[in-house]
């Protein structure tokens, strides 16, 4: 599927009420909105179910497609849909709250299921092989605290080569915690614009 003016909005925080990821997942998606107004929205919130991988699903996975029964299509077709919407995405924006020091095990488990051998990634001889290419992800980081790219912080690096090994390399995170919320939207965005472009330009 062609990635075209497609922003796929990705969720993780189990909080909805008062959730900064949510807050700033939101003002990036509008930032890219307002610099291309074709763009259209998928929204996967995580907290609506995500599968863990089972036996079955591992046993589905690798079975070649041709010789699938019609089980293991149905075991599959949660991740085909997952993985249908990451290659329908020109950019991709996950708000990714620090539990614990790390992901929510929901983003985990939506990673699980999109990290497909001969689908997302490939092996070759000279290791594997991200098939997801030509896009742009933005991983906004809430992290309570803890600060983010410190030795305690455990997600953002395991984003960048999590995504990376799918073929996501251009990667920008956002410490959400460097967004003031209190000032006025138009403030906001321009924070987030700002954010967006120094990283670029790094």
């Amino acid at each position: 599927m062609k990635a075209q003016n497609t922003v796929l909005q990705v969720n993780s925080s189990s909080r909805f009420e008062g959730s900064i990821s949510r807050q700033v997942v939101g003002l990036v998606a509008e930032e890219l909105f307002a610099r291309d107004s074709k763009n259209t929205l998928i929204d996967r919130d995580l907290t609506t179910g995500v599968d863990f991988i089972s036996e079955a699903w591992i046993g589905a996975n690798f079975t070649p497609e041709n010789e699938r029964s019609a089980a293991q299509d149905e075991v599959l077709s949660f991740s085909n849909e997952l993985v249908d919407e990451v290659f329908a995405a020109q950019h991709i924006v996950i708000g990714a709250p620090m539990y614990n020091f790390t992901i929510p095990a929901m983003l985990k488990a939506w990673f699980d299921q999109i990290a497909r051998a001969k689908l997302t990634f490939e092996y070759t001889d000279t290791g594997p092989r991200g098939l997801v290419e030509g896009k742009k992800a933005y991983v906004v980081i809430a992290s309570g605290g803890v600060t983010v790219g410190s030795e305690y912080d455990f997600s953002s690096n395991y984003l960048k080569q999590v995504l990376g090994f799918i073929g996501i390399t251009d990667v920008t995170i956002i410490d959400a915690n460097q967004i003031d919320l209190s000032t006025a939207q138009a403030d906001i965005r321009q924070q987030i614009s700002a954010t967006i472009e120094a990283v670029k330009a790094a």
